[in-house]
């Protein structure tokens, strides 16, 4: 009789548990409440805006992603700076997260050196630290920005960064041999001889044009290939089939480049190009 009892108890609270829940509109089906539905901001709905002369230097353009929803309280936007852009220092009362999604810029928390970022870097600001980011002198740079809002403030605007404070010479980037880390291509190969030109190799040819999403990598290989076929750069040419091949362009699309490119550029270069490339696909 007691588990009976028992028994009957736990079925009519289990009851009137579930005729408040669908009361309140909470239970699973196809009438589920609309906020707790999927929400898609497709590409392109949202207006982009200029980033405001009060809080940027330069050319900045913000294209928001998507608004904090309660209980939720981050935000998101996309923000593309010119060459030489910047933010002003801010500081955000629970931090921010910056994704670099093209390009090259700085970074710089008030009494560091300026750091660069590049392309697939993530950067943390922490909570209240007064900062600043933008663009590199000579690169855009394109990153999406996460905050979180507290009493419905997200960012706290202070002067502008000046042109000295901009111009600081970046810290410098030691490479730890033996920990995983390699030296970028022109660093490698002429970066102790040269090492501004293997910077700027690296930095804004292969930093920044070659990421630049107008031309895809492998339209940017066929664009160079062809140019050093015309001008007879054997040298360049050689990597540079090598990088096509990365790229996406077969063999068989790059020897009909050459042979096309023999009625344009002369019959000697397409000649040497093909015995480059005859060098360059045997080795694979």
């Amino acid at each position: 009789m007691k588990l009976l009892a028992a028994t009957a108890i736990t079925l009519s609270l289990f009851a009137s548990a579930s005729a408040q829940t669908n009361q309140a509109g909470t239970a699973t089906g196809p009438q589920a409440s609309g906020s707790q539905s999927i929400r898609i901001m497709r590409s392109g709905s949202q207006p982009s805006r200029q980033g405001p002369t009060e809080n940027f230097t330069g050319s900045v353009r913000v294209d928001p992603l998507f608004q904090a929803n309660a209980p939720a309280r981050a935000s998101a936007s996309l923000v593309t700076f010119e060459p030489g852009a910047r933010s002003a220092w801010h500081s955000h009362p629970l931090g921010q997260v910056l994704i670099v999604t093209a390009g090259m810029g700085r970074v710089q928390r008030w009494g560091d050196t300026v750091d660069e970022i590049r392309q697939g870097d993530v950067v943390w600001i922490p909570p209240g630290q007064k900062h600043w980011h933008g663009a590199a002198p000579n690169s855009s740079m394109a990153h999406i920005a996460i905050v979180e809002a507290i009493d419905g403030k997200a960012v706290e605007w202070m002067e502008k960064v000046s042109d000295a404070q901009y111009g600081t010479p970046l810290r410098v980037q030691r490479a730890s041999i033996g920990a995983g880390t390699q030296p970028r291509p022109s660093q490698k190969a002429i970066g102790d001889f040269a090492p501004k030109l293997a910077e700027l190799t690296d930095n804004v040819l292969y930093g920044d044009v070659w990421e630049r999403p107008q031309l895809s990598k492998r339209d940017r290989s066929l664009v160079t290939v062809s140019a050093l076929i015309a001008m007879n750069r054997p040298d360049q040419l050689r990597s540079h089939l090598v990088r096509a091949r990365e790229n996406g362009v077969t063999p068989e699309e790059l020897i009909e480049t050459i042979t096309h490119l023999a009625f344009y550029a002369g019959w000697p270069n397409a000649v040497s190009a093909i015995a480059v490339a005859k060098e360059v696909f045997e080795k694979k």
